[in-house]
């Protein structure tokens, strides 16, 4: 089992993070970095520490999880390497490309692991409509339109959350995902355009862009607000032999808040009034009707990430996507 240290007890460690870790026998979360009271009910051996520097001289710790703000991850993933610790490290990797590989060099040059965590690669919908598209029942893609929308007029109150520090906003935040699943689907883009901006009074950071990437005869369009109350398509995808619709968000971290855990039957998987149509040219028929959407499994990641660890596997989520990722932000917020 690889010992872990989690930074950070807030939504993604407390809910994206710990529970995966928790019931995956290849991890033993050991201890949390909080000011919260762990609950032994869920977490029976792990430990409370009350500092980053406790996990760092912890030499039984050889994985480091990394969910402190956003602004924190580059400093915090620079000491958890010096330290000799494989890092897990919370999107967005960092604020730059620059400080991003300056972590993946310095990882590269102790022989340690940096994870990056797009688990957002790992939703239902997704997963559903990567295979879509792969299977090449739409032919050849030529438009695809992703949005990530929420309805969240008041300000969080988590200040951090709300202050214009390196690696804050929509952009950093749910944009990080958009983009990663784009590159994830189609590689680099030829060309990058786009917008950030603030729509809810009183916020200092933005909270919502339209970006499009070119890649020739397909065109990508991945929209964000914070401020959309009726919410449209999550994805929209047209092809040379037929198009598919998806509505709906992934439904894990629903059901993480709500205590439902990654082990138990049904996690992951939505109801049946939000499976996607698809409509294409099929030996010479039209064809319309509703897919099955694939569960939703973000603990592909962990499985993933130690195989990495232990076996030296290629990550899935590899290095020079995040740069690229990070770049194509930083272009936009010129």
């Amino acid at each position: 089992m690889i010992n872990v240290g989690l930074v950070g007890f807030g939504l993604s460690g407390k809910y994206l993070q710990a529970p995966f870790f928790q019931v995956n026998e290849k991890f033993n979360l050991k201890s949390i970095v909080t000011s919260q009271e762990i609950p032994k009910h869920n977490f029976p051996d792990t430990k409370r520490v009350d500092s980053f520097e406790k996990l760092l001289e912890d030499q039984n710790i050889s994985l480091i999880s990394i969910c402190s703000p956003s602004h924190t991850h580059f400093e915090y993933g620079k000491r958890c390497l010096l330290a000799g610790k494989n890092v897990l490290l919370e999107k967005p990797m960092t604020a730059t490309s620059q400080e991003a590989e300056e972590l993946i060099k310095m990882a590269k040059d102790l022989n340690l692991v940096l994870y990056i965590f797009q688990n957002r690669r790992f939703d239902s919908d997704f997963m559903t409509l990567k295979s879509i598209i792969e299977s090449g029942v739409l032919g050849e893609i030529h438009s695809y339109e992703a949005h990530f929308d929420r309805f969240k007029p008041i300000l969080n109150t988590k200040k951090w959350k709300e202050t214009a520090l390196p690696a804050s906003g929509i952009l950093y935040d749910l944009g990080a995902h958009l983009i990663d699943q784009s590159i994830c689907l189609f590689g680099k883009p030829s060309k990058v355009s786009g917008s950030v901006f603030t729509q809810r009074d009183g916020s200092e950071i933005d909270d919502a862009f339209n970006l499009y990437l070119d890649y020739g005869k397909l065109k990508v369009t991945l929209k964000s607000s914070l401020m959309i109350k009726n919410q449209g398509p999550k994805y929209t995808v047209h092809g040379s032999k037929g198009s598919f619709t998806k509505f709906g968000l992934d439904i894990q971290e629903d059901h993480l808040v709500e205590g439902f855990w990654p082990n138990q039957p049904g996690f992951g998987f939505e109801k049946d009034e939000f499976k996607g149509t698809l409509k294409a040219e099929m030996n010479g028929l039209d064809f319309i009707g509703k897919i099955d959407t694939i569960g939703g499994n973000w603990g592909l990641l962990f499985d993933d990430l130690f195989e990495v660890i232990q076996n030296n596997k290629p990550a899935i989520v590899e290095h020079q996507q995040i740069i690229e990722q990070l770049k194509i932000i930083e272009a936009i917020k010129m």
